[in-house]
């Protein structure tokens, strides 16, 4: 019996559904208010027996995976695994690379764990830890919110945390790893990463500590320190606090987003809970996509000063992007935050953000410097900036809309503007897909390390690739070296067509580190697992096209298939 099967059997609907909403015995049902929309009267019906649920408000409806797959924004994968881990079903198991990658992640939570405890215990048990506390309370933080998120304590000593890990046996190179100490001077030695700091989890949307943030409490700097990239941590693919406020994002319909640890923590202790924190003000395309997963709108609300105003720009022009919609809070001097609502208190706060300015708004003010451009060119070049990030939308009517909206912000007839505006079809004609990073990354590394070109080669899969472009470099490439010709972009010229070399030749331009044969693997199932991923997308789509329809035998066969490609994901 495959591990879908075992989750359906042992799995309980009713169980895991009653996390999301109250549930009342009706006959052999069970009905409540749906934990997908908002209603007053429940219309959510849930059968135990058939472990099947549908509303009949929104016409949601399905199984376990489907309830967890649509509740904490999950891909079906990433549902199996969740509940296999709840129910205690061993998964898979992997092989080769994969297998190493599984096993140093595993370590790496539990260490991580073990750190959070630790730190939590310096809390509020040490002498240092009571002056932490002090400082906590300070800034207003009640003991419940301290609890809620989990803060702690890294000691002023340098090595309190590497010596706790010594005495139970766990190698100083794991740690290093870990991103949790840093090897001494002259190599001599570990010392703790982070000392005399409050310490701020880091959580995975799961909940699972995945590094930390420590702030000073004594003026010292920086006054910041963050855990380095490691194999369970990217920065950039992280919402500080978001596995807290998801259900309240989704809710609320918006998300909150602010720079760090304190001004979320402050957002918090006001009430304030449909909120994250893209720690820094370098927000990236994976944060926004990470937001859209939980709710389509996106309120930037960074420091007030010149730099968050700047950064919150470049957040609009990544909204525009994935086509979110997005709206600007500018706070009122330099303030943050944090700052503001201790000193003008939470309503204020929210009738901020009730007058926040709109992505667009915000763009002509920045633009403008929010003065009416004085002369005729001054004003054409006003917009044809604006324009140029509005050409990123990727929704043809919106973008319409701003066009109009521009019209009457500056005065300019919308045929004029129009006329300057370039449409995203002319502008893409001829323009191929861009990459995936793991496509890039592994054309990088076959080009500039042939050698591992036999390694690649042997496990490559028809369909790995995301695009027909990637698809066919990598063809070229293994004529190529099946030839026993070498690999240059020169010897590619004669078998790839311009437009292709020169996609080429900008990948083989950036900065490349050395690779190795794990590495080149890791990018080859990294783009199967996205593949497999793309098709059990596509079949629950099907599924509910046939749900409507009651096709029940066609059902049964794509769940089927569902579960044969969960199976090879999960061996990757």
């Amino acid at each position: 019996m495959d591990v879908v099967e075992q989750i359906r059997q042992v799995a309980s609907l009713l169980e895991i559904a009653s996390q999301y909403t109250t549930l009342h015995k009706r006959g052999s049902k069970y009905v409540g208010l749906c934990p997908f929309h908002s209603e007053r009267d429940p219309s959510f019906t849930l059968d135990p027996d058939k472990q099947l649920y549908h509303c009949f408000g929104c016409g949601a409806g399905g199984d376990v995976f489907s309830l967890v797959m649509e509740r904490e924004s999950m891909s079906f994968p990433e549902a199996v695994k969740h509940l296999a881990e709840r129910y205690h079903i061993p998964l898979p198991q992997r092989s080769g690379v994969a297998a190493r990658a599984q096993k140093t992640e595993e370590k790496l939570f539990k260490i991580h764990e073990d750190a959070l405890a630790f730190f939590r215990r310096n809390l509020h048990a040490t002498e240092e830890g009571n002056r932490a506390l002090e400082y906590l309370r300070q800034r207003d933080l009640s003991e419940e919110t301290i609890e809620k998120l989990r803060l702690g304590y890294a000691l002023g000593s340098w090595t309190s945390l590497a010596d706790h890990f010594q005495a139970r046996g766990v190698p100083a190179e794991w740690l290093m790893e870990a991103g949790l100490v840093v090897p001494g001077r002259k190599k001599s030695g570990w010392f703790d990463r982070f000392r005399g700091r409050v310490m701020f989890p880091i959580f995975s949307l799961t909940g699972k500590t995945v590094a930390f943030g420590g702030r000073t409490i004594d003026g010292a700097e920086p006054k910041y320190l963050n855990s380095p990239e490691t194999p369970i941590y990217s920065k950039g693919r992280v919402l500080y606090g978001l596995n807290f406020t998801k259900d309240a994002v989704r809710a609320k319909g918006e998300l909150v987003l602010v720079e760090g640890y304190t001004d979320f923590s402050g957002l918090i202790q006001a009430g304030v809970d449909h909120c994250a924190a893209s720690l820094g003000t370098s927000l990236t395309a994976a944060q926004v996509s990470l937001a859209r997963r939980f709710s389509p709108r996106l309120v930037i609300n960074y420091d007030g000063d010149a730099a968050g105003r700047t950064a919150a720009l470049r957040a609009v022009s990544l909204c525009f992007e994935q086509g979110m919609d997005v709206s600007v809070v500018v706070l009122p001097g330099d303030l943050d935050p944090d700052g503001y609502i201790r000193r003008k208190g939470r309503e204020s706060y929210l009738r901020l953000l009730e007058k926040c300015r709109t992505g667009l708004r915000f763009l002509v003010d920045m633009t403008t410097a929010g003065r009416s451009p004085s002369t005729p060119e001054a004003k054409a070049a006003a917009l044809r900036n604006i324009l140029g990030e509005v050409d990123k939308i990727p929704d043809p009517i919106v973008k319409g809309e701003y066009v109009k909206q521009l019209s009457n912000i500056f005065g300019v007839e919308e045929k004029f503007v129009r006329s300057v505006f370039k449409p995203r079809d002319e502008a893409a004609a001829g323009e191929a897909p861009t990459f995936l990073y793991a496509e890039k990354r592994l054309l990088q590394i076959v080009l500039n390390h042939p050698e591992l070109l036999s390694s690649v080669m042997s496990e490559v899969l028809e369909g790995d690739f995301a695009s027909i472009a990637s698809r066919d470099i990598f063809k070229a490439v293994c004529d190529l070296y099946r030839a026993s010709s070498p690999v240059t972009l020169q010897t590619l010229g004669t078998c790839l067509d311009k437009g292709l070399l020169t996609r080429l030749s900008r990948i083989l331009i950036e900065p490349s580190e050395t690779a190795t044969p794990e590495e080149a693997l890791d990018c080859l199932f990294t783009l199967r697992k996205y593949a497999y991923e793309n098709q059990c997308r596509a079949i629950q789509f099907e599924i509910a096209r046939c749900q409507k329809a009651g096709d029940d035998d066609r059902i049964a066969h794509l769940q089927q298939e569902i579960q044969e490609l969960t199976i090879k994901i999960m061996a990757l």
